[in-house]
C-alpha cells in the first residue's frame, strides 16, 4: 500500500514539473514572439477603430485610423485625413492587441516619401505642422512642389488658397524630421 502512494506521488511530482517546464517555455516563446512585433503592425491590427495619437509637442489627432505604412498612418477625422509619421508620435491611445504584418513585400517598400510624392502629383492642399525649433510647432499651408529623399519643398500660401503664383508666399524645404502631420481634406470615395 504504502508503495502505491509514494509511485502516486512521484507521478505527481513529475507531471507538475512537466507542468511547470511547459508553461515556462510558453512564457518565453510568448515574450520572444512579442518582442519582434514592431509598431506597423501593432497599428494594421487596429485598422478601423478610433485612435487617438499624441505628438512630442504635446498636440494630439483624433480619429478612425484607415492606413498603417511602413514609417506614416493616416487617421480620418470628421472632414480631413491626417498623415502622421510614425516618428513624430509618443502616444497612441485605443490600439488593439492584434497586430498583422504587411503581406505585400510591395507595401513594405512604400515609405513616407512615396506618400508624400502622391500628394504632390495630385497638388493637394494641406496643413502641414511641423515641430521643433524656437516656436514648437508651426502650421503651414499650401502644395508640395518637390520630394526628395529627406525632405519636400512646400509652396506655402494662404489656408485654403491655390496653389499659383500670386498667392505663393515662399517656398518652404522641410525635412523629414521635422514633419509632425500633414492634413489633407476627405475626398469621397
Amino acid at each position: 500500500m504504502r508503495w502505491d502512494a509514494l509511485f502516486a506521488d512521484l507521478e505527481t511530482q513529475m507531471a507538475a514539473g512537466e507542468r511547470l517546464d511547459l508553461d515556462a517555455e510558453i512564457a518565453e516563446r510568448t515574450r520572444t514572439e512579442e518582442a519582434s512585433v514592431e509598431l506597423a503592425d501593432r497599428l494594421r491590427g487596429s485598422l478601423g477603430r478610433l485612435i487617438v495619437v499624441q505628438l512630442a509637442s504635446g498636440s494630439t489627432f483624433e480619429g478612425t485610423l484607415s492606413h498603417a505604412g511602413s514609417q506614416a498612418m493616416v487617421l480620418d477625422e470628421p472632414r480631413h485625413q491626417v498623415l502622421v509619421p510614425y516618428a513624430s508620435a509618443v502616444r497612441y491611445v485605443g490600439l488593439s492587441r492584434l497586430a498583422v504584418t504587411e503581406p505585400s513585400k510591395v507595401r513594405q517598400g512604400l515609405g513616407l516619401a512615396n506618400a508624400l510624392r502622391g500628394l504632390a502629383r495630385d497638388r493637394a492642399g494641406l496643413g502641414v505642422l511641423t515641430a521643433g525649433g524656437l516656436t514648437g510647432e508651426t502650421t503651414l499651408f499650401g502644395v508640395i512642389d518637390r520630394v526628395g529623399r529627406d525632405y519636400l519643398d512646400l509652396a506655402v500660401t494662404g489656408e485654403g488658397e491655390e496653389r499659383r503664383a500670386a498667392n505663393v508666399r515662399q517656398v518652404a524645404t522641410i525635412p523629414f524630421a521635422a514633419l509632425a502631420g500633414i492634413r489633407s481634406a476627405l475626398t469621397a470615395g
